[in-house]
């Protein structure tokens, strides 16, 4: 697949309800990717959001941490693409003789939605061979079931776990001048507001749209230490944020102003960008993971039993792996 018209590789392990984690790899670069909630997040450093997401303005303030995937990355969108209930949709209405061909001796079907174009076995249960996502440079997803499953939720419950105050870079603000309160000569901490007016996108404001700001005081090129606060923007589009400073490195060197009369400017930069995770919201998403993990990933036993057939017996709804290679026909 491409993104932003330079080559990336995505592998992806999905759940049978579609939950998924995975990477992009694009040359000496990578990106985690996980899917949940409905919503697709990669979290990248900064050369990958100015290499591959130019079209998102100060990629920096999203980078090193989960943000919810722009329409650009990583190209397709996992749980309307590759997620089992759409693809369980797309049966549903899926003419009674699709087109038929062989794949490596097997035959399959091809169906193609608006969304995407599927190839999977004709004999039920319909096992997913490959999906080419639509769109320009879309990419075309190999299909095998998972075969550690278990390794899958131990590497996606971790991920979703720090899902909170994930950015959200289509949610953006105009912020207006940033004001101190309560700062000088008080060692117990410094408050930073904020007003800002939500920007984009235009129209009503989105059902549940969140503001967060992101405020680090400095002193001189040093940093004194750094605080978050987000709200949920109100129906006027207008909000002010305001955090407060209470670090050690703040304490100190106030504390040292204080004892030693003489000047000590401080400063402070501030950014609001939107969230699309709020703090409270992981709680429940992390309980979904662990009711699929219970369901799949069954416990073993203390006595390995009697050796059995060496085929496998998992349920046709296991998880599927994908991943990607360039885009064209199987």
């Amino acid at each position: 697949m491409t993104v932003g018209g330079k080559p990336v590789r995505a592998s992806l392990r999905l759940t049978p309800s579609g939950l998924a984690t995975g990477t992009l790899t694009a040359g000496g670069l990578k990106a985690d990717v996980i899917a949940i909630g409905g919503d697709t997040f990669i979290k990248a450093g900064p050369a990958f959001w100015r290499d591959y997401v130019p079209e998102v303005a100060n990629g920096g303030y999203y980078a090193g941490r989960w943000s919810k995937a722009p329409k650009s990355v990583p190209g397709f969108d996992v749980p309307d693409v590759l997620g089992p209930k759409a693809i369980a949709r797309l049966l549903a209405k899926a003419p009674a003789e699709p087109p038929k061909e062989n794949v490596n001796g097997v035959p399959a079907y091809r169906i193609k939605a608006q969304g995407a174009e599927y190839l999977m076995t004709a004999a039920a249960p319909h096992r997913l061979l490959s999906v080419h996502a639509g769109g320009p440079n879309a990419p075309l997803f190999s299909a095998a079931p998972v075969q550690a499953p278990a390794a899958l939720f131990a590497e996606l419950r971790p991920r979703v776990a720090k899902l909170g105050g994930a950015t959200d870079p289509g949610v953006r603000f105009e912020p207006g001048s940033l004001t101190f309160g309560n700062c000088d000569q008080n060692p117990n901490g410094c408050t930073v507001s904020v007003p800002a007016t939500l920007s984009a996108p235009k129209g009503k404001v989105p059902d549940g749209a969140r503001a967060q700001l992101l405020a680090t005081i400095t002193s001189q090129g040093t940093e004194l230490g750094a605080c978050t606060e987000s709200k949920q923007v109100p129906a006027d589009r207008r909000l002010v944020l305001r955090c407060t400073v209470t670090s050690k490195r703040w304490r100190n060197w106030m504390r040292s102003a204080l004892d030693n009369p003489g000047s000590y400017p401080y400063g402070a930069t501030a950014h609001v960008v939107g969230e699309a995770v709020s703090a409270d919201e992981v709680d429940k998403l992390l309980a979904r993971v662990d009711r699929e993990r219970a369901a799949v990933v069954k416990p073993q036993p203390a006595t390995p039993a009697t050796p059995g057939p060496t085929g496998s017996r998992e349920p046709s709804g296991r998880p599927e792996v994908a991943t990607s290679q360039t885009p064209g026909r199987p």
